[in-house]
């Protein structure tokens, strides 16, 4: 009788199916005798999730939770993930048993669990809800508890963390939660990444590869306030983050304290941990953080006791007391084989070397007590001559706990500000430790105490004779003005007002040898005399180049350094905005591939800035020319655009300020002696605010074949403008070939579209440059046409930030995804910009002005 029953209700649905294609059950619950079809869907009692089958477009159905409200249709948990369903029709329902069983099974047309909740409890009125936290939960009709759910969704993810689910270890049990990602992103099989709490030592969590059993990327451990290695957690305000470790379980979790918004932790069939955040006013997913971020993030990839440095070029590094295993590796920039002790240890008479803003070491082999304070823990490290390193377990309040490693220190990083890691202490020798003035030993004993008196009084010291010296050259220096026929009173007097009012600080003379820390901002103000003496009054011989700004002309000073002079014309349509922009802005930046700016002068009518002097001239004096772009091989193209992708990674993410270039192409790459690329002019830069991601202007500014087109048509601008710009010149790297903008020339595509082609016709490899006649490897040459691909697509948010884009360049591993159609060269657009061909590329196209500039 309840077959019959079945088979007429299965036969009603299907008829309703024909004439309501989807129908929504006006519940959020299934019991024994009212089962889900395939066109029918469960949606929370808030509508926040839904659940029913689906097909992600490999033609097999799926039961799975996606949200209710977001058109752009997002899977957060599937089912039967392994056992897809294939025939044309299935059912969820709760089983009906002899012995009350209740589970909750997934049928195909022929009535055949293709999955189960599996749980052994037997018991009878059971029903299974959706909540609006997206927990698919199995319980006691009666009974809401959640503590007496008798299964639920949450304990077994798939590859997405909602707010509330709870990854890592049940130690009682043995359960261990994790993610893993989809095979692809139409296929919910099981990939082949893994997001998974490592328990042992110090807990961490850790991303690998799981085909050939590969870690990938690790966490860091939980220090009390956030992952040592995930300095983003510190900043997100609408995100709380909690972490337990305990006899019962170690877990990790998050929840919004907002139910209004919406975030999720993905593990990507690429590889990558992703977390989203639902942005309403532009019905998008926003990628707020992902991780493997840089070529740092990538698992001990400067190897045994080696620091890694994304500031730095190369970014691995040795600590005080310490050298490259294999100096020859070394110096082609491979770490791997990490760094080893300069000096032979003495256990006794060892010292620990301080590390600020450190990634903890590898942690699955450390000692962790919870009760020690850091001066304990540094006696029992300096006691045993096995510990290599200790640190405070947690970092809320003054510190407490006591991490030691007594194995080598694998996969440390070091964070460019606090917002990054924790205080580390390394063993080193004595001998060696000595011989650093600006790291201090160990924090016990009555020698380190002296040490560090007589060196805040030797510091102290230094600061009061430094501060008279500056006092006595600024009074000298100022009568000197007031004396001389050429500098007036009144014009030297609003430079240094002009430099003051954007918290510059202007003094008269500097040494120029050393690089400036982040924190000193002096800028040195040059007399216009000693700029004209050291360009030989500006002349021809010493011009450097020209354009819509003025001329560049290499000078040398008394002191004898070589610098270049940007002198800014009159009729320059850069005036003293764009100055004052890129004095304020690069005087506050420091990184390898950013120009350096040496100083300035704004005296009577002139505008001068002086920077540190490129040998080699900017990029487009080589790329371009044939008989010069012999000497770009292979590998020194492929170090260019890797040096800009971190110089622009740091402009966007890892500075102080968040800044957006708005101008970036070759001839805005300058190269050193040893053709090092550095970013230069900033007098178009714009400063975001730390949660701004878009802006508008009526004003675009920028070069023709730059521009990105949401920036050229509507004057929106963002992080995503500047990685357009870095897509062209990765394809003018590659190629040799400028882009010609954004229109057809003598019936031809410009370079994107030409590009395009070639990749869609599977024969890219004809971009590359004919003047690179030695070896290079193929795939990375198809990995940089494909990541400047990616980079040059229409839509802002197909392309990738450029912590992705650094990540790409640097890993051989990660998948990359297919590129989409790019910007200005098919589609729609054509007909929008054709009436442009024949202008000049040099234009800036604006609907409210246009300005010659791509003399700049």
């Amino acid at each position: 009788m309840k077959r019959i029953y079945y088979h007429t209700t299965t036969i009603i649905v299907f008829i309703l199916s024909i004439f309501f294609p989807c129908l929504t059950l006006a519940t959020d619950t299934i019991t024994s005798t009212q089962p889900l079809t395939i066109n029918q869907t469960l949606v929370s009692t808030g509508e926040v999730f839904e659940l029913g089958f689906f097909d992600p477009g490999n033609n097999n159905l799926y039961l799975g939770i996606w949200y209710k409200k977001i058109k752009q249709r997002t899977y957060v948990w599937v089912a039967n993930r392994d056992t897809p369903v294939t025939s044309p029709s299935a059912e969820l329902k709760l089983t009906i048993g002899d012995n009350g069983n209740g589970n909750i099974i997934v049928l195909n047309q022929d009535e055949t669990a293709v999955w189960s909740s599996n749980q052994s409890v037997s018991t009878a009125n059971t029903v299974a809800q959706l909540l609006d936290s997206g927990n698919f939960v199995l319980r006691m009709d009666n009974d809401e508890d959640p503590e007496n759910y008798i299964w639920q969704s949450f304990e077994n993810p798939t590859n997405t963390l909602l707010p509330g689910m709870k990854l890592g270890w049940d130690r009682k049990t043995g359960v261990n939660r994790f993610l893993r990602s989809w095979k692809s992103d139409t296929d919910p099989k099981v990939g082949d990444y893994s997001f998974k709490m490592n328990i042992h030592g110090f807990p961490e969590i850790f991303i690998s590869k799981e085909t050939d059993v590969r870690t990938l990327y690790r966490s860091g451990p939980w220090n009390g306030r956030r992952f040592s290695g995930v300095p983003e957690m510190k900043s997100v305000s609408l995100i709380e983050f909690e972490f337990k470790n305990n006899s019962d379980e170690v877990l990790y979790w998050f929840k919004m304290l907002n139910g209004s918004y919406y975030s999720r932790l993905v593990m990507s069939s690429s590889g990558s941990l992703e977390r989203f955040t639902w942005v309403e006013s532009s019905h998008a997913w926003s990628e707020y953080w992902s991780a493997p971020r840089d070529q740092c993030d990538a698992y001990k990839k400067c190897g045994p006791f080696g620091v890694c440095d994304a500031n730095a070029s190369p970014v691995c590094k040795c600590m005080t007391g310490f050298r490259p295993k294999n100096q020859q590796a070394w110096d082609l920039r491979d770490g791997s084989d990490g760094c080893v002790w300069s000096s032979e240890l003495e256990c006794g008479s060892d010292g620990f070397l301080p590390l600020k803003n450190m990634k903890l070491p590898e942690s699955s082999k450390a000692f962790v007590d919870q009760s020690m304070n850091l001066s304990q823990c540094a006696e029992i490290c300096k006691s045993n001559c096995s510990c290599t390193a200790y640190a405070n377990m947690d970092i809320t309040g003054v510190g407490s706990g006591c991490v030691i490693w007594a194995v080598d220190l694998l996969d440390m990083r070091q964070y460019a500000d606090s917002e990054g890691g924790q205080d580390l202490y390394v063993r080193v020798a004595a001998s060696d430790l000595d011989q650093s003035p600006t790291i201090g030993a160990s924090e016990n004993g009555s020698s380190n105490n002296v040490a560090k008196t007589v060196g805040i009084t030797v510091g102290i010291s230094a600061v009061i004779i430094i501060l008279l010296l500056l006092f006595y050259l600024r009074r000298k220096k100022m009568q000197r003005l007031k004396n001389s026929s050429i500098n007036r009173k009144g014009p030297h007097e609003r430079s240094q007002d002009f430099l003051m009012s954007e918290g510059i600080i202007v003094q008269s003379k500097k040494d120029y040898s050393g690089e400036t820390t982040t924190d000193d901002l002096e800028l040195p103000l040059f007399d216009f005399t000693t700029l004209t003496i050291a360009t030989e009054n500006f002349s021809d011989e010493n011009k450097l180049g020209q354009g819509g700004f003025g001329c560049v002309y290499k000078g040398i000073l008394v002191e004898g350094e070589i610098i270049a002079v940007k002198r800014l014309s009159r009729t320059s349509g850069q005036g003293v905005e764009e100055l004052k922009n890129e004095v304020r802005l690069i005087a506050k930046l420091q990184h390898r591939n950013l120009v350096r700016l040496l100083g300035c002068c704004i005296e009577v009518e002139e505008k001068l800035l002086v920077y540190e002097y490129m040998e080699n001239k900017s990029l487009n004096t080589f790329l371009f020319d044939k008989e010069k772009s012999a000497r770009l091989n292979w590998q020194k193209r492929f170090d260019i655009i890797s040096g800009i992708a971190r110089g622009l990674l740091y402009l966007h993410q890892d500075s102080r300020l968040r800044i957006i270039h708005r101008d970036l192409k070759a001839s805005n790459v300058l190269l050193d002696k040893e053709m090092n690329p550095k970013i230069s002019d900033f007098g178009m830069a714009r400063i975001f605010g730390g949660d701004q991601t878009e802006a508008e202007t009526k004003k675009v500014v920028g070069t023709y074949g730059y521009m990105s087109p949401e920036y050229a048509m509507d004057g929106l601008f963002s992080i995503k403008s500047d990685v357009f710009s870095f897509g062209v010149l990765v394809l003018e790297i590659v190629s040799g070939k400028k882009n010609r903008g954004f229109y057809y020339s003598s019936n031809q595509l410009n370079l994107l579209g030409h590009t395009w082609n070639l990749w869609t016709q599977g024969k890219a490899l004809e971009l590359l440059d004919e003047s690179i006649r030695a070896e290079f490897s193929k795939d990375e040459v198809l990995r940089c046409i494909q990541i400047g691909l990616l980079c040059v697509q229409e839509h802002a948010e197909d392309r990738p930030n450029m912590s992705k884009v650094v990540l790409l360049l640097s890993s051989d591993v990660l998948n990359l995804p297919q590129p989409k159609y790019p910007g200005f060269s098919l589609g729609k657009r054509h007909s929008e910009i054709e009436s442009l061909s024949k202008h000049d590329e040099s234009l800036t196209i604006n609907g409210v002005t246009v300005t010659v500039l791509d003399g700049r």
